[in-house]
């Protein structure tokens, strides 16, 4: 009998991702299940913290994310004081 490598879950982010998008996508879909598991009220005091404890990290990551994004669009939005839009390179590396 082989035994085989169970699959990850499809919210689960993957090191390295490059889809952006995608991967926020994912990390709020997670965030949505831990709440529905966490409001259920059926789970032991162990399996609340660990919920709980993904999910904040999962928050801030997403919170930090956001952040990033709101910066990125001030900087593409940014004009000068004759109104002339400000070029400068963007770092895009997430």
């Amino acid at each position: 009998m082989t035994r085989t490598k169970a699959a990850k879950p499809e919210t689960e982010l993957e090191p390295g991702t490059t889809d952006a998008l995608k991967s926020f996508e994912a990390t709020l879909e997670r965030l949505h299940q831990i709440v529905e598991r966490l409001e259920g009220g059926e789970l032991d005091l162990e399996e609340s913290l660990r919920l709980f404890e993904e999910g904040v990290r999962l928050s801030r990551a997403s919170q930090a994310r956001l952040n990033s994004a709101e910066k990125r669009v001030e900087e593409l939005l940014a004009v000068d004081a004759n109104g002339q839009p400000i070029v400068r390179e963007l770092d895009i590396t997430p």
